[in-house]
């Protein structure tokens, strides 16, 4: 990946977005596991790509292929779930989360949008959502997600971001702070499930906005 282009895009990193040079590019993708970013001469080519998926921009040919085998093993996936999502027009920017009932599609909760956020801190905000309204109504189902920067902040009841607090997010960092909260005075038994996107598509919640 060349270097000297000045804005780099991260669609799956520590905090999906466009950054201004490969330093900040590399604090999201150093070890983490299946990286995806590359590099564009221009802001406006880099928003563009932003906003469109990862494939388009490397090449059908490097689309990994799901293990025959791995998918064997996963089946179906289950429809008697909660599967939530977030959407994020850029890094800080414009933040919305949601939720449907993936046996119906019916959207069950949608919060924002909400100025200056990221795609991964609405990701965890629709989980714990979702987790304390399965509670709330007690409801046995599990619960989905395709973000595993998400799920592990669920698991260490932490949102490890490093989006800086301003006057426009504000509201953004309240939520943050009930949704640590709640974890960190309830327990839940509700599964919380990968949603696997190369063997099923894009997560029910999906905003399709890719």
């Amino acid at each position: 990946m060349s270097k000297k282009n000045n804005f780099f895009v991260v669609w799956d990193g520590r905090e999906p977005g466009i950054y201004r040079s490969w330093d900040e590019c590399k604090k999201q993708v150093h070890a983490y596991p299946e990286a995806k970013y590359k590099s564009f001469a221009t802001e406006k080519k880099a928003r563009e790509a932003f906003l469109s998926p990862y494939w388009s921009f490397v090449g059908k040919a490097a689309k990994p292929q799901i293990d025959r085998e791995k998918l064997k093993l996963l089946g179906a996936f289950n429809t008697e779930t909660l599967a939530v999502d977030a959407a994020c027009s850029g890094n800080p920017g414009p933040m919305e989360y949601r939720a449907v009932y993936v046996k119906t599609g019916e959207e069950i909760f949608r919060q924002g949008p909400f100025d200056d956020g990221t795609n991964n801190v609405g990701e965890f905000l629709a989980l714990v959502h979702g987790l304390a309204l399965l509670k709330q109504r007690n409801l046995d189902m599990p619960l989905y997600s395709d973000s595993k920067t998400a799920i592990s902040w669920v698991r260490k009841r932490k949102a490890a971001t490093k989006l800086e607090r301003t006057d426009r997010n504000a509201a953004i960092f309240e939520l943050i702070e009930r949704a640590e909260k709640w974890l960190q005075t309830n327990s839940f038994k509700t599964e919380i499930l990968k949603w696997e996107t190369e063997a099923w598509g894009e997560i029910p919640a999906d905003f399709g906005r890719k």
